[in-house]
């Protein structure tokens, strides 16, 4: 009893001592933050309310987390709402998808889509296989042909993660699709999987420059001799940051990224606003054909659309200088497309939505007998079946995702990409934090996004009366306007048609697998 009572009353007077001891640092730390803050002069908050004045910015900080998870409703975030975020966690992770009781979709919200559905859809007898895309076909010595809608948008390995282009790379492989690299050059992860690749050239030249920073041909023709490596796309420009190179904190580049980039490590990776050889049409054309006559494979452009009085130079440089000097692809991207890191200017304000650039371009090149030529990928939050849907309607013929497949990796939207503190392992390369990212598990989840988007976009297609996916036109959709009412594609853009100058010269349509007619028109 007495052992007792002495435990107790040493543990009551340690416990006091303790106490005593942490009222005194608690004192002594407000006292030094008082002084500091009253005496630094950089915010005005500390200054005028010292102490009382840093949970501002405490509140400040933890405001995005309460925002996402209590307060947010499922359809109110940016730049992707819970909604869209969990269809695609669900769509990744293979389970029901499916909602109940009724819609919590507006149908009046400026912006969004309506499908217009068919009297008669197709049985399932009577629909088709997604046809097959060709690129480059009659141009390049190795043409890539694909029959999947929806691929990987470029991501550079650097911006993401080793443990995350693995899983990229191994989910692209199962789900049939290509992986982009992005202007990061090509790194062994990429090649892990074996998947197909397309592979990215930045005004930096990352991966395939030479010591004076310009295009080595010598390396060009090794990375086409990679049977893995399907195609090659120029960057112009990225739709978060048109006009500005790529952006890399030196907190990111690691020995390993600086190697594969050929640059020095711990130091900001940025590259050059364009690519300093190509400043007129003719420059981009003579680029794009020199690539493809020593790489031997497709080649296209990426770029986002700004300005458009180029677009007829470009095609009138095309007839005159010969189908061969055209793209094999223009890859669209949208303004608001994503990145790792941009200028706020530039990623709010600078370029068009897709919705706009993409009929424009199309009808562009159907007013100048190029569309069969040139096909056309587009990329730009489309991380959801009605986005990839629409864009086929407006004449897409591929669409690309990065975020999407971000999200299906595990990305949470905690807008830390530029920090080097993604919590869930994506976009940092802090090992500890990609200890959580399990390649062989997360390129499941890759592989099963990809296949449950293509086939929605398939149901949509069929719900609209179509056999297959690359049948859906303008007419099949309409827009909610401003007035909140459903307003057709068809009359916002309509269907443009061939000029008469252009219409015996164009490239003979190809046919291709599991086309047939429209069970409606």
């Amino acid at each position: 009893m007495d052992a007792l009572q002495g435990f107790t009353l040493a543990f009551l007077e340690f416990s006091a001592l303790l106490l005593a001891f942490i009222l005194i640092a608690v004192i002594v730390a407000v006292i030094w933050m008082y002084v500091a803050d009253v005496t630094q002069t950089e915010q005005t908050i500390r200054r005028n309310y010292p102490v009382i004045g840093r949970f501002r910015y405490f509140f400040e900080t933890l405001g995005e987390f309460f925002r996402q998870y209590f307060f947010a409703m499922d359809r109110e975030e940016l730049p992707f709402n819970r909604a869209q975020r969990t269809w695609v966690y669900r769509s990744a992770k293979n389970i029901d998808s499916t909602v109940a009781f009724g819609s919590t979709h507006p149908l009046n919200r400026p912006g969004d889509w309506i499908f217009l559905n068919g009297l008669f859809p197709p049985l399932h007898e009577e629909v088709t296989p997604t046809s097959t895309l060709s690129f480059g076909l009659g141009y390049a010595r190795v043409p890539y042909s694909t029959d999947r809608l929806f691929n990987i948008s470029a991501m550079s390995f650097g911006a993401i993660s080793a443990p995350a282009i693995e899983a990229l790379s191994q989910g692209a492989r199962d789900a049939g699709i290509w992986l982009n690299t992005g202007e990061g050059a090509l790194s062994p992860y990429h090649l892990e999987g074996g998947c197909d690749i397309v592979f990215q050239i930045g005004t930096a030249k990352y991966g395939v420059r030479d010591e004076n920073g310009r295009l080595s041909d010598d390396k060009l023709r090794a990375l086409a001799e990679l049977p893995e490596i399907c195609m090659f796309e120029l960057k112009l420009s990225q739709g978060a940051k048109p006009g500005k190179g790529g952006i890399l904190p030196g907190a990111k580049v690691t020995d390993i990224i600086a190697s594969t980039r050929g640059i020095p490590a711990g130091r900001d990776s940025i590259s050059p606003n364009r690519h300093p050889e190509i400043d007129s049409i003719e420059d981009l054309l003579d680029m794009l054909h020199h690539i493809r006559e020593v790489t031997g494979k497709p080649t296209g452009f990426k770029a986002v659309i700004g300005s458009t009085d180029w677009l007829d130079e470009f095609c009138v440089a095309v007839h005159a200088r010969g189908m061969a000097y055209a793209p094999d692809f223009i890859t669209i991207d949208s303004a608001d497309g994503g990145t790792g890191a941009a200028p706020q200017s530039l990623i709010d304000y600078m370029g068009l939505p897709i919705r706009k650039s993409l009929p424009l371009v199309v009808d562009k090149l159907v007013e100048y007998g190029l569309r069969e030529r040139i096909k056309v990928i587009c990329s730009g939050k489309m991380i959801n079946p009605s986005g990839v849907a629409a864009a086929l309607c407006l004449g897409a013929d591929s669409v690309n995702s990065a975020r999407g497949f971000m999200f299906a990796l595990g990305c949470v939207q905690a807008l830390q990409c530029n920090r080097n503190t993604c919590p869930t392992g994506i976009t940092t390369h802090d090992e500890e934090l990609q200890r959580g990212l399990v390649p062989a598990d997360k390129a499941r989840r890759v592989a099963s996004y990809a296949r449950n988007m293509h086939h929605e976009v398939e149901m949509i297609a069929h719900s609209c009366g179509l056999r297959e996916p690359r049948q859906l036109r303008r007419h099949h959709a309409q827009v909610i306007n401003e007035m909140g009412m459903p307003e057709s594609l068809q009359e916002l853009w309509p269907e443009a048609t061939v000029r008469e100058e252009y219409r015996n010269s164009q490239p003979p349509a190809r046919p291709t697998a599991g086309t047939g007619p429209a069970l409606l028109p």
